[in-house]
């Protein structure tokens, strides 16, 4: 009875983790025998009869029949007068095989025994789950708010399987509530002992690929390519996609009549703006295309260095450089190029580490960030607008101002 209600425990475990019968009978063999080498020292002589079905467990220990007294391993050796009380025609170097029950193990090892058991079918289940997972990985996929916290997220998907959504995964505009559904890529998928750790992304630029994937009949066929995606995330994103028939626009196809296609796109990803342009392996023409919404007049690329002097005119400076620099940072992030710009008609002009004696360098790297690294550009930028766009004070912004302007204008 023992052996038939300890089984038939192991069978909901069955049931419940969708474990095939071969692989719990393997599973169930392993920790009998880890069983049987604590009790016995060794499991080489028993043999295990296993049917998880019919709640059937034997335990069969093999020793060989050797005269009294004559006993050196009580485990592979019985001796003849024992080996008689079982079967009286036993005689010497003979095999005997004994059933061993559960109870003989002990209650300790009964109850260690299952608990190894539950241990083996959780790694099992776990296991399975990071292989499911790790196939999922660039994927999108959908889940429920279960829990908030400060740093993360917590998603349960149909199956119960528990996804991180990091606060850095997530579009600053994010807000969900308990019971809402979740779409995101898969971005990585670890083991963490035994327990997979699946995380989430919004942030990433593959959400945004697989977006036009999910949404854009024409990118799912592989008629359009998407060649490369870069963000700032709830901010702007820039896409660059082809198309290898010359019948087909690609920007117009992924953005739709009136933006309708792409709509559902930028809603989803917290009303981020996208620009959508056409790749071309022509440099001028890719950079061009990366600044819009501003109008380029000219470019000089050095393709040794990766950088990339653009000229405008005065009213197009801004544009190219965008709020808070997002457009010219996205802009060399998809080219691949350092972009400068200049103002078109201006005969010369100075970079700001020119300045470094006056300047600190790490204000200077702050205007960096944003784009601007000459004298102008910052000559031609509102003070409270660079307040705004750097992590600088108002009254540093001034005094770089102050100093622009008496040693450059002069």
């Amino acid at each position: 009875m023992e052996n038939i209600a300890l089984i038939e425990s192991f069978s909901e475990f069955k049931d419940d983790k969708l474990i095939d019968r071969v692989t719990l009978m393997a599973i169930l063999e392993d920790v009998f025998r880890n069983a049987l080498k604590k009790k016995f020292g060794s499991d080489d002589n028993f043999d295990i009869i296993i049917n998880p079905d019919k709640g059937d467990l034997e335990i069969w220990r093999n020793r060989v029949v050797v005269a009294d007294g004559e006993v050196e391993d009580g485990n592979q050796e019985i001796s003849l007068s024992e080996a008689q009380k079982i079967e009286p025609d036993f005689e010497i170097g003979e095999d005997v095989s004994q059933e061993v029950k559960l109870i003989d193990l002990g209650r300790r090892s009964i109850l260690a025994l299952r608990q190894n058991l539950i241990s083996k079918i959780h790694e099992h289940d776990n296991t399975n789950i990071y292989k499911q997972f790790k196939e999922l990985e660039g994927e999108i996929y959908t889940a429920e708010v279960h829990h908030i916290r400060h740093r993360a997220i917590i998603l349960l998907d149909d199956e119960g399987n528990e996804i991180i959504l990091p606060k850095d995964r997530q579009i600053p505009s994010d807000f969900f509530r308990k019971g809402e559904n979740v779409r995101g890529v898969i971005e990585s998928v670890e083991l963490k002992g035994n327990k997979p750790a699946i995380i989430m992304s919004r942030t990433s630029p593959l959400f945004l690929e697989k977006l036009f994937e999910s949404e854009i009949p024409e990118v799912f066929d592989g008629l359009i390519t998407v060649k490369k995606v870069v963000r700032i995330p709830g901010e702007k994103a820039k896409v660059a996609v082809d198309s290898y028939d010359d019948r087909i626009d690609p920007v117009g196809a992924c953005v739709g009549m009136k933006g309708s296609r792409i709509h559902g796109i930028v809603r989803e990803l917290g009303n981020e703006n996208i620009d959508v342009i056409n790749y071309t392996n022509n440099l001028q023409l890719y950079i061009t295309r990366a600044l819009s919404p501003a109008r380029v007049t000219s470019i000089k690329l050095n393709e040794e260095g990766g950088r990339a002097e653009v000229m405008l005119k005065p009213e197009e400076v801004s544009k190219a450089i965008g709020r808070g620099g997002h457009n010219i940072r996205l802009a060399g992030q998809l080219t691949g190029y350092e972009i400068d710009v200049f103002r078109e008609g201006v005969e010369e002009d100075v970079e700001l580490s020119e300045f470094s004696d006056e300047i600190d360098s790490w204000i200077i790297e702050e205007f960096a960030k944003i784009g601007l690294d000459t004298a102008k550009s910052i000559l031609e930028q509102d003070i409270k607008d660079l307040v705004k766009r750097t992590d600088l004070e108002e009254e540093t912004v001034g005094e770089v101002i102050r100093i622009l302007k008496s040693e450059f204008e002069d």
